[in-house]
């Protein structure tokens, strides 16, 4: 009877490791999870699993590079910048690019910080994958085709006009008044603006 006791007792002994082992191997794989992800994860997280299914809001309160509060609604990424609806501004249904560099920081409620934490979502749609890999520059190319009146906000502040063309770090915006289009006699004049200046663009 009691060499039976003996081995209960190391038989639960030995259970307790494993499971102590596997919970140790657990938490390393999550904090390795966690290590990986990025300010761009977090919000695809945010984004993918807010709205329709449970009570968080998709709405993200962002801090710029130049310490101004905006709040948008992602709608779509690409490997450094997303596009978003502007919240409270006096445009209606404004839309914009937002850089993912010129993000100081994040403001989000406890709903959406657990969220932003979640693992991957499923695989996204083959549209959503391609624009996932398009970078800043080919996106602001495309505004540039389109000859597409925008707002470029710096730093210093917001400036209207049309992108004449855009470099590998740069763009050139011909600058003009908002009612009017980009005729060569309406130009006030051409900035060349880096793009590590640019903290949104407006459309």
């Amino acid at each position: 009877m009691r060499w039976d006791n003996l081995f209960d007792d190391l038989e639960g002994q030995l259970e307790q490791e494993l499971r102590a082992e596997e919970l140790d191997e657990h938490a390393e794989e999550e904090r390795l999870r966690i290590g990986r992800l990025s300010v761009r994860d977090r919000l695809v997280a945010v984004h993918a699993g807010a709205g329709a299914d449970n009570d968080v809001d998709r709405a993200v309160r962002v801090i710029l590079s130049s310490g101004e509060h905006v709040t948008v609604r992602a709608l779509s990424f690409g490997r450094d910048w997303m596009t978003a609806q502007l919240l409270g501004e006096t445009r209606r249904a404004a839309q914009c690019v937002l850089p993912l560099a010129a993000i100081s920081s994040l403001v989000l409620t406890r709903a959406q910080l657990e969220l932003s934490l979640t693992p991957d979502p499923a695989p996204a749609p083959a549209e959503s994958t391609l624009a996932s890999r398009l970078t800043l520059p080919f996106v602001l190319r495309d505004l540039c085709r389109r000859r597409a009146p925008i707002d470029v906000r710096t730093a210093l502040g917001d400036v209207h006009g049309t992108i004449d063309r855009v470099g590998r770090d740069h763009l050139d915006l011909a600058t003009h008044d908002s009612d009017r289009p980009r005729r060569e006699s309406a130009v006030i004049d051409y900035r060349t603006i880096p793009l590590h200046q640019v903290l949104l663009v407006r459309l």
